[in-house]
């Protein structure tokens, strides 16, 4: 499903100076998989995230997405692969402020141009999925960080996506809340069959995931298999 080869991002910092944040990365990701990207801040995970997930291009080598060449597509390409295969949860949820929870999960169909009915229904059923049906026409400042994850990972199932890119979905949350959240990724992995790819900083949230892949100073150092899984 996922295939990296040689990926390698560079940022221009002035001539002749090129930063380099990833040194030549290779990683395959089959589809159902529940994998983790671990390491110290500044190894590159987000950089390195936001490359799979299509929202940055790395500066040299080869990434296979379903069979498509993402490094050659053109932007219009990728915003209709990005919109329809991927979608995003991230620690500071970016919920839309003074609107409901219902209407933030249905933006992304609105982008999509489904039809206003349709939106609707699938919005709640959703919510309804994450355990929000009684809170969806609160906005966003009436729910706790718990609830407005749980309307995140909502809002990033709207398209129907294969593979689902968190970056650090408990890290603004307590144990136990942070707890419910891991237990429906779990749940949207193994029932749904959603690729999923975390990126977290820690280790006992990777242990829950069936392989972990270890970044150090934007090189892998280390993949471990969790589990039996593949």
């Amino acid at each position: 499903m996922i295939q990296l080869e040689a990926i390698k991002k560079q940022f221009y910092i002035g001539q002749p100076n090129q930063l380099e944040i990833l040194h030549g990365i290779d990683l395959q990701v089959k589809r159902g998989e529940f994998v983790s990207i671990v390491g110290a801040s500044g190894s590159g995970k987000t950089t390195f995230m936001n490359i799979i997930g299509i929202l940055d291009r790395a500066t040299y080598g080869t990434y296979l997405l379903d069979g498509i060449d993402v490094t050659q597509a053109k932007d219009r390409e990728l915003s209709k692969i990005r919109n329809e295969k991927i979608g995003f949860v991230f620690q500071t949820y970016n919920l839309i402020a003074r609107t409901n929870a219902l209407k933030n999960v249905e933006l992304p169909m609105l982008y999509a141009g489904v039809a206003k009915k349709e939106r609707m229904e699938r919005a709640k059923e959703l919510l309804t999925l994450v355990g929000m049906e009684n809170r969806m026409y609160h906005t966003s400042d009436e729910l706790s960080g718990g609830q407005k994850q749980r309307v995140a990972i909502a809002r990033a199932l709207a398209n129907n996506p294969s593979i689902l890119l968190a970056d650090e979905p408990t890290g603004a949350l307590d144990s136990e809340t942070g707890r419910k959240v891991m237990d429906l990724f779990q749940e949207l992995n193994r029932e749904k069959g959603i690729t999923i790819i975390l990126i977290t900083h820690s280790t006992e949230l990777a242990e829950e995931t069936g392989r972990i892949i270890t970044l150090k100073d934007g090189r892998i150092i280390k993949e471990h298999n969790l589990r039996g899984k593949e």
